[in-house]
């Protein structure tokens, strides 16, 4: 039988999930939001980021995998996060949580700003070992995710898919949007070769999730 191409990221072993489960339990504390270049954090440890879509579900995420409610601010207003927000892990990493891209209520210049933060930010931090590309479950990859998933692709930065709100739709139909992300990836070098499946309403994935970041050196 042939092995499907991006499966699912298997379950953590016991030491995984621990190390995962310790790390996020420890301290965490927003750092800064950042609107220009010249104002990030110094580049002394492991960063990941978290980039989606507005409204895929970015801030609840994040709240799921630290156990805080109301660290990242969910909104149902497309567009609310329009800075890059640090959050600390201890001293051992960085977890950044990007401005949401495309449709935002927004002025158009103001969106043009976010982006081009954005760029700059993917092209040119070092630490960054890891971007976690958001697709929504219901919807599978859309055209402004294929832009992002491009952006990274140029700026040699290898991302990995996590789909959000699995507990939102019936399987058949889950399966159907998991083929097409995986037919979408496979356009793309940066891509990490496996996909984790989450809901932050559940709690599903978000072990898997926690020891991949615990595990990123």
């Amino acid at each position: 039988m042939t092995a499907l191409p991006f499966p699912l990221a298997p379950e953590p072993d016991d030491f995984a999930r621990e190390r995962g489960r310790l790390m996020f339990a420890g301290p965490v504390d927003f750092v800064k939001g950042v609107v220009a270049m010249s104002g990030l954090p110094p580049a002394d440890r492991v960063e990941v980021c978290f980039a989606g879509r507005s409204n895929v579900g970015k801030s609840s995420l994040i709240n799921a995998l630290t156990g805080r409610k109301n660290l990242a601010r969910a909104s149902n207003t497309p567009g609310r996060t329009q800075e890059i927000n640090f959050f600390s892990l201890g001293e051992a990493r960085y977890v950044v949580d990007l401005p949401g891209y495309g449709f935002a209520e927004a002025p158009v210049a103001t969106v043009r700003k976010w982006q081009e933060l954005l760029k700059q930010y993917l092209q040119g931090r070092q630490t960054l070992r890891r971007a976690f590309v958001l697709i929504d479950s219901r919807h599978g990859v859309k055209s402004v995710d294929e832009e992002i998933m491009t952006l990274l692709d140029k700026s040699a930065v290898t991302f990995q898919v996590v789909m959000t709100k699995m507990d939102k739709l019936a399987r058949p139909e889950r399966e159907k949007n998991l083929d097409q992300t995986r037919a979408a990836l496979a356009k793309h070098p940066a891509a990490y070769p496996e996909i984790v499946m989450t809901s932050s309403e559940k709690g599903d994935g978000i072990e898997t999730l926690r020891a991949i970041i615990a595990g990123l050196e």
